[in-house]
Parts: structure tokens; sequence; C-alpha cells
């Protein structure tokens, strides 16, 4: 566990809480990480510097101090000291970095801080002649109270009566004694061992430490039938396979993504089966969505016949953990009509008064070829098949999980199957396709998913990318995870449509940096931006077809972005800031499309043991060239406004001197996008 007290910065908001003192004299409120409600504990992920903050204050002028008493799953407690934010609000602040996964206790105390109090007016009174020998005398007293405590190392209990007799010592001026008060080394004595009076307890939470993955990763989805796949000669084209898919592993752990997310990989119905671009007459060639789960040959735990055997798969599973790849499967919680469960639970289903049975819609788009699930029949029923079905792909090495629309399922479900699941396998991911209103997207969090779908995908501009990155950082950041896809199968953004080659640049590297999860679909490398007509989704989409790409070919054209996905990935594995979801800072720029953030890691909490600050500069814009001055506050890195500091562009190579106020140019056909690494003063 790493522990640092953080550098005091501008609040976008207060927290506010219930202040209680039914424990003592200070009150206390507002605590933080905490998940609103409080039913569900707080989040957090290995190594994550975690701030924990609370609001605290006093009657009169005293001063208080507060700890954060941190107790590990093992039953280890440590005491952390919290930093004041001087902010207006009384907020105090310390940040802590989790090393051990499972469910941490912890609790503020406060304190009547007397050696901060005594220092203070001594401070003021002595130099300015007022009550010297009162405050002298004061001092010496308190000194060697601290003294008789029998905690205390011997050279500091030394120290201390050494310090009591010079204060009592009339051959010692007050300028002398003045230096007693200034004394740096003291004050950290009394820091790490204050003398407290009128201790106050908070309230005890919990803070759910969970694995590295759950917070952290860089996703890449594909289609395992498209990997592999070939056109013969009649014109129709044969499915991939996992072994065909198999050799795609070793481009994509190449280009530095750590999870492999697969779509739906089982049986696909024929009633309704869609066709290309969604039309709905599919021809005896045409594969279907792989959502319109389930056919005569098996359900959601049964391999579609085309990609091979469930041997087949444990192997593809084995060969990308080879790679360094975690493998993600779809969790879709619907059906075909021809999925078996509609002849042995039809009452798992919406019958409609004319006896058909609902098929899904979310207008204006309809899902003929699926019919959703409904709860309200047989909710134990269904709730024990589909945890039957996770634990059946935990078994074949799944540990991740991307749920299909969970927000149009129960909420208890969610709860329920999740508690259930981690309980016995605490390392399993559940990622929440959550494109919905705020309530569901955060609820879906606080119930137990360990990352999040966002609104990131359609946040474009500087003004919304700004609060965008101020929300996922710090409001929603102690439950809610985001992964901030930059494209999907069903999301073709207008910026992507119509950007070109600057806007995938310039959306990949604001997703690798302003998040620690974000996720590529294929093609996305391959600039594939034309859209159907009327839709937000690509022409030809590889959910009803299969694509045929010369991912080699197009990379030696200089026609692909991998080249530049592998940089971004190198730079997120190289700097533990760019992997932490909190501590993002907003800066200024003169331009309303000049976006400026920082991320900074200090070398207390940083796995290196080192200062690490990364500072993005983009230009948003993707149809023009921006130049403008940008305005850094360089003390959120620890670096004195005003001072010089060095910075390499981590994707050109290029350097630079800087200082608070700095002119750059980012030409989007260029380099839209500065990586900075902050490398210290001049």
């Amino acid at each position: 566990m790493r522990s640092t007290a953080p550098i005091p910065e501008r609040p976008a908001a207060a927290w506010h809480g219930a202040f209680t003192t039914r424990n003592g004299r200070i009150p206390l409120g507002g605590a933080r990480p905490s998940v609103p409600g409080g039913r569900f504990p707080a989040k957090a992920f290995v190594g994550e510097a975690v701030p924990f903050q609370v609001t605290a204050f006093r009657e009169g002028h005293d001063l208080i101090g507060v700890h954060l008493r941190l107790t590990s799953p093992g039953g280890t407690e440590t005491l952390h000291r919290l930093t004041p934010l001087h902010d207006g609000y009384d907020r105090w602040r310390v940040s802590v970095a989790p090393l051990v996964q499972g469910t941490w206790r912890f609790r503020f105390e406060a304190f009547a801080d007397e050696f901060a109090t005594w220092e203070h007016a001594a401070e003021l009174k002595i130099a300015a002649g007022v009550d010297t020998a009162l405050m002298r005398e004061m001092g010496a007293l308190l000194f060697e109270r601290a003294a008789a405590e029998g905690d205390r190392p011997a050279d500091e209990r030394a120290r201390l009566e050494d310090a009591a007799a010079r204060l009592r010592d009339t051959a010692v001026s007050d300028p002398a004694a003045l230096e007693i008060v200034r004394d740096p080394v003291i004050a950290a004595d009394f820091a790490a061992r204050p003398l407290a009076a009128l201790v106050t307890l908070g309230d005890d939470h919990d803070l759910l430490v969970e694995r590295e993955r759950a917070g952290v990763g860089a996703w890449y989805e594909f289609f395992p039938r498209s990997e592999g796949a070939q056109r013969l000669e009649d014109g129709s084209i044969r499915s991939g396979t996992f072994r065909t898919a198999v050799r795609r592993l070793p481009e994509v752990a190449a280009m530095g993504f750590d999870v492999l997310y697969l779509p739906p990989i089982h049986p696909i119905g024929v009633t309704n089966r869609k066709g290309p671009n969604n039309t709905l007459t599919a021809g005896p060639a045409d594969p279907g969505s792989p959502w319109a789960i389930g056919a005569a040959s098996g359900g959601h735990d049964t391999v579609h016949p085309d990609l091979g055997t469930l041997e087949d798969f444990r192997a593809f599973v084995e060969a990308a953990r080879e790679n360094g790849l975690e493998v993600a499967l779809d969790l879709a919680l619907q059906a075909s009509p021809d999925h078996p469960w509609v002849s042995t639970h039809p009452e798992w289903f919406t019958t409609l008064p004319d006896g058909s049975i609902a098929f899904a819609e979310n207008p204006p788009k309809k899902y003929q070829d699926i019919y959703p699930i409904n709860f309200d029949n047989d909710p134990a029923g269904i709730s024990a098949e589909v945890l039957r079905i996770v634990r059946h792909w935990v078994a074949q090495g799944v540990k991740i999980f991307r749920v299909d629309n969970p927000h149009t399922k129960p909420l208890w479900f969610w709860e329920w199957l999740i508690a259930e699941v981690t309980a016995t396998d605490p390392d399993i991911v559940f990622l929440a396709e959550a494109f919905t209103r705020p309530s569901p997207l955060q609820a879906l969090a606080w119930s137990g998913f360990q990352q999040s779908y966002s609104y990131f995908t359609w946040r474009n501009s500087k003004a919304e990318l700004e609060e965008f990155l101020g929300w996922i950082s710090d409001e929603t950041a102690d439950f809610m995870r985001p992964n901030l896809f930059v494209n999907t199968p069903d999301i073709l953004t207008e910026y992507l449509q119509f950007g070109g080659r600057p806007a995938y640049r310039i959306r990949a590297a604001l997703a690798a940096t302003g998040g620690a999860s974000y996720g590529v679909y294929a093609g996305y490398e391959l600039i594939e931006n034309v859209a159907r007509p009327g839709s937000e989704e690509n022409i030809d989409n590889e959910k009803y077809e299969y694509k045929l790409r010369d991912w080699a070919d197009a990379e030696a054209r200089g026609d692909s972005l991998a080249p530049y996905l592998r940089r971004l990935n190198e730079i997120r594995r190289a700097h533990p800031a760019l992997r932490q979801l909190r501590g993002l800072r907003i800066h200024w720029s003169d331009d309303d499309a000049i976006l400026v953030f920082s991320k900074h890691l200090p070398a207390a909490l940083s796995p290196t043991g080192v200062d690490d600050t990364i500072l993005v500069v983009a230009n948003v814009d993707p149809h023009s060239t921006r130049q403008t001055t940008v305005h850094v506050d360089s003390s959120a890195f620890g670096v004195p406004r005003g001072a010089d500091y060095d910075v390499e562009d981590l994707v050109t190579g290029a350097r630079w001197t800087w200082n608070q106020d700095n002119f750059v140019r980012l030409d989007a056909f260029g380099e839209p996008v500065h990586i900075l690494h902050v490398k210290g003063t001049r």
C-alpha cells in the first residue's frame, strides 16, 4: 500500500453530506469514497490511487487534524494523516493505493491538534513580540507531554525534551525560539504522532478493491467468423473459425491490447434472420446476427458449429492467454425464435393478445429476429439458468463478460447474479453495455458491474469533453468505471463519418488517455467510416455479414491506424498515470477546440516509485489547424506556478520547455494531439 498527501486543488463542486458528532466533539461528514445511499460499497482496483476525503471542522479557532484508519482484507490496520484542501469547504484528503484485492474497511477520525494550534499562535505572537514568555512555556509543556509518551522513538523524545529546555532557557532569544516553532523535523514528529484531544470517530465504510483488469485495460473487438473467412468460387463466403481466428491474436497483442472481446459465439436462429444491412430477408449464405441467439443446435451454452467445437473455443482462450490477452465473451439475454427456450420455457417471453411472441424493439429500430426475455413470470427459473450459463463459460476459461443491454433487465437480477458469481470467482469482470439514461446507467454500476459503456462516444466538442472527463474522474469515480469505446458495430457517430482520418486519431488518443479503460471495434484502424444511409452504423455491417479485410496490406500501404494504436498502448503501459481513472485535471486554452488536461501520479503512489505526469493537448476539430495559447496550472502536478519545466511529445519525440502559458499549433491533418510527458523543472 502506498500513501501520500495530495496537492490541494480547486474543487469542481463541494461534496456535502450529513454531519455527525455522535461519536465525539468534531463534526464529520461527506465521507468519500462512497456510493449514494450507502447501500453498496465504493469501488477501486488494485493499485488505484484512491482519494479518501471527508469534511471536518470545529467551533472557534483551534486547529484540528484528521486521520484515515484503513483496515486491509487480512485485518492489518494503517493510519494515514489527511491534508486540508484549504478550499473553503473544510475538506480534507489523502490518497492511498490499496495493493490487495478484497473488501477494505475505513473510517475517519478527527481530533483537536494541540501542537498545530500552539504552533500557529506561537508563530504569530512570538514574531510580533506578544505573550512570548507565555507561548514559550505553553510549547515547553506540550513538548514535555509528548516526550513522556512511551510509543515515541527515543531520538524523538530526546529531541522534544531538548526543545522544551531551550524554549524555557532565557538565554535563548525569541528569534531563536521562533526557529524551534518553525522546525520542520519537530512538525513532522507531531504530524506522525499528534497530541490528540477530543477524538471523534466517523462511521465505518467499505471499499471493494477488485483486480486491476476490473478498472484498467485496452479492449479490441472482433468477430471470429470474419477472421480467416474465405470467398469461394460461387461467390459465397466460408466462415472463419476459432482455429483461423487464432492467427489474428499475435497482431492484436502486438498492437498492445489487453482484452479481446467476442460478440456472441452461439448458434444463430434461422427464423426472421436478418440479411445484409439489416434487411428483413436473408439468403441461404447470409450468416445472420450473432445476437439472434439459439437454433436447433443449441443456445447460450453452445458454440456455433461454423466456429468449431467447445474444445476449439478452449484452445482459442488458451492461445489468447499465451499472447497476453484475456477473452471477454458477450452475455446477451435474449433469444431467436428458434432457441430451445422458446419451446421449453415459453413463459420466459412476452405473449401478445394474438398469441405471438413479442420481438425486440428500440424504436425506430426493430429486431424481428430476437425475442427479449420477460422476467415477470418465472424470475427464479430464469435466474438459475443464467447463473448456470455464466458458470459454464467461466469453466471454459472466460473471466470477462460484456453484457448486452443490461438496462432492459431488472436491476435486482444483476445485483443478485454478480454477487453470486463473484462470491466464488472474485476475478470475474462484468461490463455493462448501458447506453441509457444517467440514473439506470449509474444504478447498474452501483449494483455490481465493474465497468460501463458511457456517453464518451457522443462527447466530441471541447465543452462536452471537459464536462464528461470531469464527471467520470471525480463525481462518479467511486462507483462507476467507464470503458471509453471509440466505436461499436452499432455506433458510427457523425464525428467519425465526416471527420476522416484526423477524427479517428483524435478519438483514439482521447480514449486511450482520458480513461483507464478504452475499446476499439475492428475496422477502426482501417477508417471504416461509411454509414448506412439514415443510420449511425456502418454500411455492410459486420453484424449481418462476413467482413474480409487485409490488415497487413492496409498497414503496408500506410492506410492503417494500427501503428498509431500500437504507440498509444505503448504509452499507456509505460505511464501508470494513464492507467488511473481518478486524478484527471482540466486546464484551459484560448481556443474553443483545444482541450487540455493532465493526469498525475505522485511517486509515493506509483508502481515505479517515480512521479508520472502526462499532459494532453488535443485539437478536437478534425477539419482545421488551430494555434492558440494554453494555460496550465502546473501546481496540479507538483511544479510551482511560474516555473519552467520540460516536456516531451511521446508520439513525435519533440521536446519543449513549458511554463504556465504556452503556444501550441495542432494540425488535424498531421498530429492533432500532443501527449506530453512532463520531465521535470529546469
